[in-house]
């Protein structure tokens, strides 16, 4: 009798027989976003308000749910979503006076640090941790600023 792929065993669990397992969201067609944003304290033009078409990869390591995946698609969208058409800021930005005095400011995200590529991606990983099960084990994000800029970790 032929072995399954995912193992033997009747008493345990799919995620016991599969073990850890990782979904790739975005490889080959990445999800996109806008956003804008401005560093602060750089001396040149990333120091003015501008934006990007913003191209974001996720890795997700992990156990399977008794649904068959690591984690469902939509709670990683869902994440990523919040800030697209959204403009961030370092907090302490004088923009968020500016925002909060047109009404604008829940178009805003503020960070702890500069809005950077790098720092976008580490913000996005730890939300999707806080937000995904206990099964997942670990999460990758890259962020592809431009088409020369791509943060990763």
């Amino acid at each position: 009798m032929p072995q399954s792929a995912l193992g033997e065993g009747q008493n345990s669990t799919l995620s016991e027989k599969a073990g850890e397992r990782v979904l790739r969201i975005g490889d080959e067609k990445p999800i996109r976003i806008s956003a804008g944003h401005r560093i602060l304290h750089h001396d040149g033009k990333c120091s003015r308000p501008h934006g990007h078409n913003y191209q974001i990869t996720v890795k997700v390591t992990g156990t399977l749910s008794e649904e068959g995946w690591i984690v469902d698609k939509g709670d990683v969208t869902d994440v990523i979503d919040k800030w697209d058409h959204m403009f961030l800021v370092e907090d302490g930005d004088p923009l968020i006076d500016a925002f909060e005095a047109s009404g604008d400011d829940d178009a805003l995200v503020v960070l702890d640090h500069p809005p950077t590529a790098e720092v976008m991606a580490v913000m996005l990983e730890e939300q999707m941790v806080e937000a995904f099960p206990d099964s997942v084990s670990g999460v990758s994000v890259s962020v592809r600023e431009t088409g020369e800029l791509c943060a990763a970790y």
